[in-house]
């Protein structure tokens, strides 16, 4: 029974991404938003429709999903994109992240907040959703340097959030009692550079390996084999298997020459993972934080937009770009999920005693960003290409 359930789910997630797809097509709502809408209505919150076993599964689901998400994303980290747009990269995506951990800091400080406990807050602000972030861009007409700028930071946000939000950790232990876990920094920059050399180890060599059998079907399985492989040997090692997917992208898209066939094979099969990644963080999605996260969560919405806004113009203005993209770049970069709502996971286990407190705010929050975040991103692509100053 178990298993008949769970096929009749499956079957019916592929239809609701369909039908999220079409209205994505007809109405300003990016399909993104329209499956999250439709998880939660499925889901525990409203109507509880989808059986324990997919549910059980959203792990896994939500691993393979950022597996190939990361993979695509590296995969524009080119020398190409860095010579036409490395200082706006490295400008926009670092003072992007520090603008929204400083101004949710300083908002959170005069609610009285412990400045330890803010600058966690803070710290895990800076993170902007990957997945979101590509599809909607992938979804829409628009192409050109402002949405290759915009994924390409999003490539780089992992990194940046992992470092803040290890440095706010060790702070918050400190200010409140607890014995300072230094290590969390020596953590970090583990993980991060961890990742990056499992995803060189696995890229070098498939960089000439790959693509050298006939166009098709091979090349999706070699590509579909990497991928994991790679998320694989990272999980074992216990390194970030996100930022080995962005390395192992960014080396073969640097080095393999002969051929860009692996990107591509795996744009092919992105689309059924991500229906299921979708519908399900929807269903994942408690609205009950909505009720709780009171005033704090309102004034952390209210100034993580402010500086992620801030942050990116900053930014963005720092590195000489055009105005649409100083203008728009920030808007882009609100969508906020998964990264950040395990960062909460980690500093409420550090932290049991404001447990309640970071789970309600980011959770509720990551409702608000979730939702609303892409629909923003859908614009800033549609306006940063429409300005005049593109023409």
């Amino acid at each position: 029974m178990e298993t008949t359930a769970t096929i009749f789910a499956l079957g019916a997630i592929f239809l609701l991404g369909v039908g999220a797809d079409l209205l994505g097509r007809r109405t300003p709502l990016p399909r993104v938003t329209t499956m999250l809408v439709f998880g939660v209505l499925v889901g525990p919150s409203v109507f509880n429709l989808l059986p324990g076993s997919i549910i059980a599964a959203m792990e896994l689901i939500t691993t393979l999903t950022l597996l190939t998400i990361g993979f695509l994303l590296g995969g524009r980290l080119t020398g190409e994109t860095f010579n036409a747009a490395g200082r706006a990269l490295l400008s926009v995506s670092v003072v992007a992240a520090i603008g929204a951990m400083a101004v949710v800091t300083v908002g959170l400080i005069s609610l009285g907040f412990d400045p330890g406990l803010a600058l966690l807050v803070g710290c895990i602000a800076s993170a902007t959703d990957p997945a979101a972030t590509l599809d909607t861009v992938m979804e829409s007409d628009h192409t050109g340097p402002f949405a290759d700028l915009l994924l390409a930071i999003v490539a780089l946000d992992d990194a940046w959030a992992l470092l803040l939000f290890s440095f706010g950790l060790t702070i918050a232990l400190a200010t409140n009692g607890h014995q300072s876990d230094s290590a969390a920094l020596v953590v970090a920059v583990r993980d991060i550079l961890g990742g990056i050399a499992v995803g060189a180890v696995i890229g070098v060599p498939a960089a000439y390996l790959t693509g050298r059998v006939r166009p098709g079907q091979p090349t999706l399985v070699e590509a579909l084999g990497l991928v994991f492989l790679c998320g694989g040997l990272a999980l074992w090692l216990e390194v970030s298997f996100l930022l080995a997917a962005i390395s192992m992208g960014a080396v073969i898209g640097n080095l393999a020459t002969h051929h860009e066939r692996p990107f591509h094979a795996i744009e092919e099969v992105e689309w059924p993972f991500l229906v299921i990644f979708f519908i399900l963080a929807g269903a994942s999605l408690e609205l009950g934080g909505l009720k709780t996260m009171g005033w704090v969560g309102a004034v952390y919405v209210g100034c993580r937009v402010i500086g992620k806004l801030a942050g990116a113009w900053l930014g963005a203005a720092l590195a000489g770009t055009d105005k649409p993209t100083r203008r728009w770049i920030g808007v882009a970069m609100l969508p906020q999920a998964g990264a950040a709502m395990g960062m909460a996971l980690i500093a409420a286990t550090k932290l049991p005693e404001y447990r309640q407190l970071l789970l309600a705010v980011i959770i509720g929050s990551s409702v608000l960003f979730e939702i609303v975040g892409p629909i923003l991103t859908r614009l800033a692509l549609a306006k940063a290409a429409d300005s005049p100053a593109r023409q």
